[in-house]
């Protein structure tokens, strides 16, 4: 395992990439940020802000993203439900009831909505194959990372030593604080059956290893941190708004 930081991208959208998928893979893999305080780049499609200003950002967003054609996104259920998708035309598409996808489509984005859950980004190089998964406590503890896995053995014969995975901007495990129900569903019960952390990317670490995926890295940003450059649901008791995640292969300019 080793760290790879999302950099903050310079321009008006708050867009922060990993830079090695862009040099080794040729792959556009990051998250939108907060930006301005004043004035939070908030990409929430369920939640409080008005309707108009969340699409203004979304309209900025989508304008900013490099070789885009098209873009996927779904209403998450925390679930594993992990779909593919073929080649489809320019514009949004907003499925319902998915929280990983994976695609062999150039130009086609990938977008998962976060705000303490992990994104986690896959890519078959040698396929050409990316995926995107949103994975909270319960998707993380109920497999889709194997129901992915699995899934990009079935559509394309590939195997976890082809794939390389990224866990991006997500709370710590420090500062994610859950009762002893959640620590038993993940296999890490405290002895006296309290609350305790749990560092979601460090266990989705083991079960990438465990399944046999080449290389894993993980974010050193903590969604959660005091200095605010992210959303977080849990640091704000549950106000605050929703970034965007996304992974595409862009098409040649």
């Amino acid at each position: 395992m080793s760290t790879a930081d999302e950099v903050r991208l310079p321009g008006p959208v708050p867009r922060w990439e990993v830079p090695e998928w862009r040099s080794r893979f040729g792959l556009v893999a990051g998250v939108t940020g907060r930006g301005n305080p004043a004035e939070p780049f908030d990409l929430g499609l369920w939640g409080s802000q008005p309707s108009g200003k969340i699409m203004t950002h979304w309209r900025a967003f989508l304008a900013d993203l490099p070789g885009y054609r098209s873009a996927i996104l779904a209403h998450q259920v925390h679930g594993t439900n992990v779909l593919w998708h073929e080649a489809r035309g320019s514009g949004w598409t907003l499925l319902e009831g998915a929280d990983g996808h994976l695609t062999a489509d150039a130009g086609q984005y990938l977008l998962v909505t976060v705000a303490d859950c992990v994104p986690v980004y896959l890519a078959a190089p040698k396929h050409g194959v990316v995926g995107l998964l949103h994975a909270g406590w319960r998707g993380t503890v109920s497999g889709i990372l194997p129901a992915a896995l699995a899934l990009l053995r079935s559509v394309g014969n590939i195997v976890p030593a082809d794939v390389v995975m990224h866990c991006g901007v997500a709370i710590s495990g420090n500062r994610y604080q859950v009762g002893d129900e959640v620590l038993r569903a993940a296999g890490q019960a405290r002895p006296d059956g309290g609350p305790g952390p749990l560092d979601l990317r460090q266990l989705l670490q083991q079960q990438a290893q465990k399944a046999g995926v080449a290389e894993v890295s993980v974010s050193g940003h903590c969604s959660a941190d005091p200095a605010g450059a992210f959303f977080s649901h849990r640091g704000s008791g549950g106000q605050d708004g929703r970034m965007v995640a996304y992974l595409g292969r862009p098409l040649a300019s």
